[in-house]
């Protein structure tokens, strides 16, 4: 008999042994099941606001990982293409090096320059195997006008890597100053919904009034939490696309002073 008892006692403390974790499963589960309904239950508008936001969110990083990844890339890129620049021997040495550097902004103004620098080339060529004789103030001419349509397009070359360096940034630009205002909306939105169901149940107390203003302060904090990585990503890759444009900047006087100098020292292009 005691030893039935005391096998009983033992069945018995084996199943409620791991009651704590059942229940810490069942609460779990309680905890997921109530935000879900709590969720629903925040109507339609604030719905639409939740979801809204979590697109600009996630958009949102999705464009501050592909920034990261690309000026990263530019930056060393970059690095690598002004080391054959000034390393290489020839122009056509660091054209033929360049081309694989398609990520970096300065090896594609290279490339627009060398490029119409090789039309000018070849079109003097074409004009001395013509044998004409110019005047050395039509040949000084033809020099400035070679000058100005290679900087202009190491110009255009410039502006369209900006253009590409810039791509996607509005975009952080407008979450961070518009995804406030729509979590604020909501919040307001949520504060009226509860206050009339406040009025329609003709009760004040905690039960009543916390689902709501909770519910309202929800779109508020999504909101803070789209803007804020926007706002801090769009600053940090303003600052880095500005260093880039700066760069190509210097960069382009370098090569038109360097182009200018060959040209006026060599004007029979030898």
């Amino acid at each position: 008999m005691y030893d039935l008892f005391v096998a009983v006692v033992i069945k018995i403390y084996n199943l409620t042994a791991g009651l704590p974790l059942l229940k810490a499963v069942n609460e779990s589960a309680a905890a997921t099941s109530g935000e879900i309904s709590y969720f629903t239950n925040t109507g339609i508008i604030i719905q639409l606001m939740l979801i809204s936001l979590i697109l600009f969110s996630v958009v949102c990083w999705t464009i501050i990982i592909f920034k990261v990844v690309m000026i990263k890339r530019a930056k060393r890129e970059t690095k690598l293409f002004l080391d054959i620049f000034w390393t290489s021997k020839s122009l056509d040495e660091i054209f033929n090096s360049s081309e694989d550097l398609t990520a970096s902004p300065l090896a594609g103004i290279f490339r627009s320059g060398f490029v119409e620098l090789d039309k000018i080339q070849k079109s003097k060529d074409r004009r001395r195997r013509r044998k004409k004789k110019d005047s050395n103030l039509t040949h000084i001419t033809t020099e400035l006008d070679g000058i100005d349509n290679i900087s202009r397009s190491l110009k255009n070359a410039q502006n369209t890597e900006c253009v590409y360096l810039e791509r996607y940034i509005p975009f952080l630009a407008t979450t961070g100053s518009t995804t406030p205002f729509i979590g604020l909306f909501g919040t307001v939105w949520g504060l009226m919904v509860s206050f009339q169901q406040i009025g329609l149940k003709g009760s004040s107390n905690l039960a009543v009034v916390a689902p709501g203003i909770a519910g309202a302060l929800v779109t508020t904090a999504a909101g803070l939490a789209a803007a804020i990585p926007a706002v801090l990503a769009y600053n940090y890759f303003i600052n880095e696309v500005s260093l880039l444009e700066t760069e190509m900047e210097n960069f382009s006087f370098e090569f038109l002073n360097i182009i200018d100098r060959h040209l006026f020292a060599n004007p029979d292009g030898k």
